[in-house]
C-alpha cells in the first residue's frame, strides 16, 4: 500500500514556460475584477485574414499555378464571409441577462448563473440563465433563455428542485 506520508513527485513547469503559453487576458476568468464575455465582434479579424487569403490564392490560381486553387479560394471566400455573418454585437450584458431571468422567474432568487450558448447556423448568442429559489436548501429551480441580441426571452422552465 502507498504510504501517504510519503511525498509525491508532481509536475514542475518552470516559471518562463509558463509565462510564454498564459491565457490572453481577455480571456482568462482567473483574473482579478469583474469578467466580460469577449466581444464576437473579434470573428470580424479573422473574416478579413481569410478573404485576404482568397484573394492571394484566387490571384495565384489565376496566374499560373494549378486552377485548383480556386476551390481553396471559394472555400476561404466562404469561411471568411461566414466570420463576418456570425460577428454579432452582444447587447445583453451577462448582468442585464440576470435582471431579467429574475423579473421573470416568478420566485425569489437566490443563486444564480448565466451562460452564454450560440444558436442556428450563423451562431446567434443566447444566455441561460439558471436559477435557484431563495429558501435553502433550494425548493424551485428554473431556466429563462434569453437573446443577448435584444433581450427577449425565447424560453422559461421552472420546476421543483429534486435535488433538495
Amino acid at each position: 500500500m502507498d504510504d501517504p506520508s510519503r511525498k509525491r513527485p508532481g509536475i514542475e513547469i518552470p516559471d518562463e514556460l509558463a509565462e510564454s503559453v498564459r491565457l490572453p487576458e481577455d480571456l482568462n476568468a482567473d483574473a482579478l475584477g469583474p469578467y466580460t464575455v469577449p466581444s464576437l465582434t473579434r470573428r470580424r479579424k479573422a473574416g478579413v485574414y481569410y478573404l485576404g487569403g482568397a484573394i492571394l490564392t484566387a490571384w495565384a490560381a489565376s496566374t499560373s499555378l494549378p486552377n485548383g486553387l480556386f476551390v481553396a479560394a471559394v472555400g476561404m471566400l466562404a469561411i471568411g464571409l461566414y466570420h463576418f455573418f456570425t460577428a454579432w454585437d452582444i447587447e445583453v450584458s451577462d448582468a442585464d441577462a440576470l435582471t431579467t431571468a429574475n423579473a421573470e422567474i416568478g420566485f425569489p432568487v437566490g443563486h444564480a448563473s448565466a451562460a452564454m450558448s450560440f444558436e442556428g447556423w450563423r451562431a446567434r448568442p443566447m444566455w441561460n440563465v439558471l436559477v435557484f429559489s431563495s429558501d435553502d436548501p433550494p425548493s424551485e429551480r428554473g431556466l429563462v433563455r434569453i437573446d443577448a441580441m435584444d433581450g427577449t426571452i425565447h424560453e422559461t422552465l421552472r420546476e421543483a428542485n429534486i435535488d433538495s
